[in-house]
C-alpha cells in the first residue's frame, strides 16, 4: 500500500520532442517586435531571422539597475505612434552571464530586469506578449548539460508571470549553447503559435516542449545510498530538517549537525537534540545564516576541525515570501532568493570537492508550475533543480527533489492544510514523504517531484488561469479535461430544472434561479443553507476563490444543462446578477440583454460637480468631517512618535547621522496609530483575508461606506449602477511585514497589496460598474483622480464617483530614503515657505468625497456640500 502511494506521489520533468530543424520557408511573422537587449550584441542574427518570416524589430536597449519610469520611457518611444507592437523578444539572460559564479554577490540583473521590464510593459500600455530568452538554462537529457544554471532564476519567475499576468507573458525559449542561424528561425516558429507551448528549448535536434509525467515504476534500485558519518542539515531546526534528522539518525547517521538562524534558541531545537541524543546519534546545532558565506564556512569548518567527516548534505532552509509580482520589492525577492539559492550555492562551493554520499537540495512544486504570488519563491527552487543538475554534469553528487506540501505541525496545517486540498494539493504525512526520499536516493535520481495531487480539482483551476500543455502527458489531467468539455456541451433536451422553469411566469422563474444559486453557493461553501448566501453580496465577499467559483459553476452546470465558463461568478458578481444572466441565456431573452450592454457616453455640458458626501480618517483622532474642522480651527498639533505597533525595530532604526544605512535622523511623524483596526466581519471578509489585505484597503472600505451613509444612500442601491471609483495612492510596502504569516494568508496576498486592487476592491465590493482608477502621481495623487473623477462625471461615463486617496506607511522606508537624501525635516515638521524649511514632514490619512453632477444631486434630493467649478493637472 505505501509503495503504490509513494509511486502515486512521482513525477518527473521530461522533454519531449517537437519539431526537427527544418530548411522550409518559416511561418509568417507579422508586425513589430521589441527586442530588449544590453547593448545591442548579439542581436542581429535574432533581428535578422525575424525578418526573414516577416517581421521587423527595434531595438530597445536596457542600461544594467534601470528603473521602472526609465524603462517605461524607452518602452513609450520605441512604440512610437505606430499600431501596437505584436510581440517583446528578452534577450537580457543571453547577453548577461548566468553562472553561479554571479550569485554570490547579487541576484542575477536579468532577474530584476525582467520584472521591471513586466511592469514598465504595463505603465507603456504595451499588451504584446514577452518571451524570454535563455541559453543553457535547463538540460533536455543526459547529453545536454546545463552551463547556465542561474538562469533557472528567469525560468521559476516567469511560470509565475504566466499565472499572474497571463494576457502579457509569452513565454520561456532556451537557446543551444552555440546558437546558429537555424536556431533563431526556430525561436520565431516558436513565438508565432505551438499551440500553447510556452516552455521551450531549442537544440540543434530540434524543438523540445517541457512536460511533466508520472515517474516510471521502481522496480530495483540502482544504486545503495546508506547514510555513513555526518549529516549536515540546513533548516535543520526547523519542521522538515526535524524529520530528516530522524530518519538518518534511524538508518545508522553517526552525527547530524543541524544548521538555523536560531541555532539551540530555535522552538524545539532542544527537544530535538535530546530525541536525537537518545537515539544514539551525536548531535550539534549552530547558528547560521546560509547565505552568509562567511558564517557557513566557519560552522563547517569548525565541524571538520573537530574530526567530522561531512558525508551527507541536506539544504532544507529557505523563505517563503509572498507577493504580487508587479508589486515585490527587488530586496524581498533577493532575500527570498538568498535563503534557498544563495545557501544551495555556498553548499555547492563548500564541498565542490568533497567525495559526498549525498547532496541533497530540498526544493517546491512551486518552482516546477509556478504558483501566483510565489514568483521569488519559484524562482529559487527552480535555480535548486537546475543546480542539481548542473553538479551532475561535473560528475558530482547531487538530488533535488520538488516537494509537495507536508504534513504535520510547523508545515501545512489547519486553515492551511484544507486551502490546499480544496485546491488539489494534499498534504503528505512525513513519514512516507520520508521514504519517498529514500527511494530518490537509491535509484540515483537527480530530479525529481513528489506530491499528493488531485488532478480532478487542480487542473481545471490552474488551466483556468492559462492553458498550456505541461500536464498533457498526465492520464488523469485529460480525462478531467475531456469530462469537462463533455458535460460542458449544451444539454440536447431540457433538465429538470428547466422543465420546472417553463411552467413559472419570468418573475417566477428568476426567484427559483436564486434559489437554485444560493442553495448550491451555500453547498459549495459549507453553509446550513441558502438563508446565509445574500442575494446582493458579491461572491469574493461571500467567500468564493477561483477554486470554489469553478464548483459552483459545475453545481450550475448540472442543474440547467447550460455551457458554462469557469469565470461565471467573476463575470456576474452576485446571485441576482448571476440570476439575471441565467434566465437570459435559459430562455433565449437575447433582446433584453442586448438592451442592457454599455453604450459610448454621450457628451454631456460643463456641469459643475457637486461634494454630496465625504469621509476621512486623519490623525489626531480626526474621525470624521466635523473633527477635521475642529483640528484646523484649534490649530492642534498631530506631529508624534513613532508607531510602536507595527514591528518596526524602533531602538535600531534612529540615528543622528543621515548617512548611515538603514537609519533615519526624524523620530516623529504625522501617524493613524489605529491602522491595524478594520471590521472584516461587516464586509465579509474572512480572517485570512483580512490578513492580507494592506491597511490602506481596509480603510478605504471603511471610509468609503461612510462617505456614502453620510450622503444618505444605502450603498447596495448603487450596485451594478455606473458609479466610478478614482483612488489615489503611493506605495504598497504592507506586504513586507506578514513573514511567515504570508504563508497563512496565501491566496490573497496579489489582490490584498496590488495597487490596481486599492480602487477595484471598492468597485467590487459595492458591485459599481463604472470605471475603476488607482492613481500615483505622487503628492498629487488624490487631486488628479478628483480631477479625473470630474471629467468621468462629465462626459457621462459615471453617474456618480467615489474620489480621494490613502496613505499608510507600513514600513519606516520612506523615512529611511529621504534620510540618506538629507530631505527630512528633523522634527517631522514641513515649514513651507519659511526661511528656515528643511525638509518634508511624512503623514498618513484616508478621505473621501462622493460626487455627482450638481443638476443630478439637485434633482436626486441629495444635500451639497461643496461645487467644485472647474480643476485642471500641470
Amino acid at each position: 500500500r505505501e509503495r503504490q502511494a509513494l509511486a502515486d506521489w512521482r513525477y518527473r520533468v521530461t522533454w519531449k520532442p517537437l519539431v526537427a530543424p527544418v530548411s522550409e520557408p518559416i511561418t509568417a511573422l507579422t508586425g513589430t517586435w521589441l527586442l530588449l537587449t544590453r547593448s545591442g550584441d548579439g542581436t542581429a542574427d535574432l533581428a535578422a531571422a525575424v525578418g526573414r518570416a516577416g517581421g521587423r524589430t527595434v531595438e530597445v536597449t536596457v542600461p544594467v539597475d534601470v528603473t521602472q519610469e526609465e524603462l517605461s520611457r524607452r518602452l513609450a518611444e520605441a512604440c512610437g505612434d505606430d499600431s501596437p507592437p505584436a510581440g517583446v523578444l528578452s534577450v537580457l539572460a543571453v547577453a548577461d552571464r548566468m553562472g553561479t559564479d554571479v550569485l554570490p554577490d547579487r541576484l542575477p540583473q536579468t532577474v530584476t530586469d525582467t520584472i521591471t521590464l513586466i511592469r514598465a510593459l504595463g505603465d507603456a500600455a504595451v499588451d504584446a506578449p514577452v518571451w524570454c530568452l535563455t541559453r543553457g538554462a535547463v538540460s533536455t537529457g543526459e547529453d545536454d548539460p546545463t552551463d547556465q544554471p542561474a538562469a533557472a532564476l528567469v525560468w521559476g519567475m516567469g511560470r509565475v508571470a504566466a499565472l499572474e499576468q497571463p494576457g502579457r507573458w509569452g513565454g520561456l525559449i532556451d537557446l543551444p549553447a552555440a546558437p546558429d542561424e537555424n536556431s533563431y528561425d526556430q525561436v520565431c516558429r516558436v513565438v508565432t503559435g505551438t499551440d500553447g507551448e510556452d516552455q521551450v528549448a531549442i537544440r540543434p535536434a530540434g524543438v523540445f516542449v517541457r512536460r511533466i509525467r508520472r515517474a516510471d515504476a521502481v522496480t530495483e534500485t540502482t544504486t545503495s545510498w546508506r547514510p555513513r558519518g555526518t549529516a549536515l542539515i540546513t533548516g535543520g531546526t526547523g519542521a522538515l530538517g526535524g524529520h530528516i534528522a530522524r530518519s538518518l539518525v534511524g538508518q545508522g547517521i553517526e552525527h547530524v549537525v543541524l544548521l538555523g538562524r536560531r541555532g539551540p534558541d530555535a522552538p524545539q531545537a532542544a527537544a530535538l537534540h535530546d530525541e536525537l541524543t537518545a537515539a544514539g546519534a551525536r548531535v550539534t546545532i549552530a547558528a547560521c545564516d546560509v547565505a552568509d558565506r562567511e558564517q557557513l564556512h566557519d560552522v563547517i569548518g569548525q565541524v571538520q576541525a573537530d574530526g567530522a567527516e561531512i558525508r551527507v548534505v541536506v539544504h532544507a532552509a529557505g523563505l517563503g515570501w509572498t507577493g504580487a509580482l508587479t508589486e515585490m520589492p527587488p530586496e524581498e525577492f533577493r532575500q527570498t532568493m538568498a535563503a534557498k539559492a544563495l545557501g544551495a550555492l555556498h553548499l555547492d562551493a563548500l564541498f565542490g570537492g568533497a567525495d559526498l554520499d549525498a547532496f541533497v537540495l530540498f526544493s517546491s512544486i512551486a518552482g516546477i508550475w509556478g504558483s501566483g504570488g510565489q514568483a521569488a519563491y519559484a524562482a529559487a527552487n527552480a535555480f535548486l533543480d537546475g543546480l542539481a543538475q548542473h553538479r551532475r554534469d561535473r560528475g558530482l553528487a547531487a538530488t533535488s527533489v520538488a516537494w509537495g506540501a507536508w504534513a504535520g505541525d510547523g508545515m501545512a496545517e489547519g486553515d492551511a492544510a484544507v486551502q490546499l486540498s480544496r485546491r488539489g494539493i494534499t498534504t503528505m504525512p512525513a513519514d512516507r514523504a520520508v521514504a519517498a526520499l529514500e527511494q530518490i536516493l537509491n535509484c540515483g535520481e537527480t530530479t525529481a517531484i513528489v506530491a499528493d495531487v488531485d488532478w480532478s480539482r487542480f487542473a481545471p483551476t490552474y488551466l483556468t488561469v492559462r492553458g498550456n500543455r505541461l500536464f498533457d502527458e498526465i492520464p488523469e489531467v485529460q480525462e478531467t479535461l475531456a469530462a469537462e468539455q463533455t458535460d460542458g456541451e449544451e444539454s440536447s433536451g431540457d433538465s429538470e430544472l428547466i422543465g420546472r422553469l417553463r411552467l413559472l411566469d419570468d418573475a417566477g422563474q428568476r426567484q427559483e434561479l436564486l434559489d437554485v444559486i444560493r442553495t448550491a453557493a451555500a453547498r459549495v461553501l459549507g453553509h446550513a443553507g441558502a438563508a446565509d448566501i445574500h442575494e446582493d453580496r458579491a461572491f469574493r465577499d461571500l467567500g468564493f476563490d477561483s477554486l470554489t467559483a469553478v464548483e459552483l459553476r459545475d453545481h450550475l452546470h448540472s442543474a440547467t444543462g447550460l455551457r458554462l465558463p469557469a469565470t461565471l461568478l467573476f463575470d456576474h458578481p452576485t446571485p441576482r446578477v448571476l440570476t439575471e444572466h441565467l434566465w437570459t441565456v435559459t430562455f433565449d431573452r437575447h433582446t433584453a440583454a442586448a438592451s442592457e450592454l454599455p453604450v459610448p457616453a454621450a457628451p454631456v455640458d460643463d456641469d459643475p460637480i457637486a461634494i454630496v458626501g465625504m469621509s476621512c480618517r486623519f490623525p489626531g483622532e480626526t474621525l470624521s468631517p466635523e473633527d477635521l474642522w475642529r483640528l484646523v480651527a484649534t490649530g492642534k498639533d498631530t506631529i508624534t512618535d513613532f508607531p510602536t505597533n507595527r514591528g518596526w525595530d524602533l531602538s535600531a532604526l534612529f540615528d543622528d547621522d543621515p548617512d548611515r544605512p538603514g537609519t533615519s535622523y526624524a523620530r516623529t511623524g504625522s501617524f493613524l496609530h489605529d491602522a491595524d483596526e478594520f471590521d472584516a466581519e461587516f464586509f465579509g471578509i474572512s480572517p485570512r483575508e483580512a490578513l492580507a489585505m494592506d491597511p490602506q484597503q481596509r480603510l478605504l472600505l471603511e471610509v468609503a461606506w461612510e462617505a456614502l451613509e453620510r450622503a444618505g444612500i444605502a450603498p447596495e442601491l448603487l450596485r451594478t449602477s455606473p458609479t466610478g471609483v478614482f483612488i489615489g495612492t503611493n506605495g504598497q510596502d504592507y506586504v513586507s511585514l506578514l513573514g511567515d504569516a504570508g504563508l497563512v494568508a496565501e491566496g490573497y496576498l496579489a489582490t490584498g497589496n496590488a495597487a490596481s486592487v486599492v480602487s477595484g476592491r471598492l468597485a467590487y465590493t459595492f458591485g459599481f460598474e463604472g470605471p475603476a482608477v488607482t492613481v500615483d502621481t505622487a503628492c498629487s495623487s488624490s487631486l488628479v483622480a478628483l480631477h479625473l473623477a470630474a471629467q468621468a462625471l462629465r462626459s457621462g461615463e459615471c453617474s456618480m464617483a467615489l474620489a480621494g486617496g490613502v496613505t499608510v506607511m507600513s514600513t519606516p522606508g520612506a523615512f529611511v530614503e529621504f534620510s540618506r537624501q538629507r530631505g527630512l525635516a528633523a522634527d517631522g515638521r514641513c515649514k513651507p515657505f519659511a526661511s528656515g524649511a528643511d525638509g518634508t514632514g511624512w503623514g498618513e490619512g484616508v478621505g473621501v468625497l462622493l460626487l455627482e453632477r450638481l443638476s443630478d444631486a439637485e434633482a436626486n434630493g441629495h444635500q451639497v456640500l461643496a461645487v467644485l467649478r472647474g480643476s485642471a493637472v500641470n
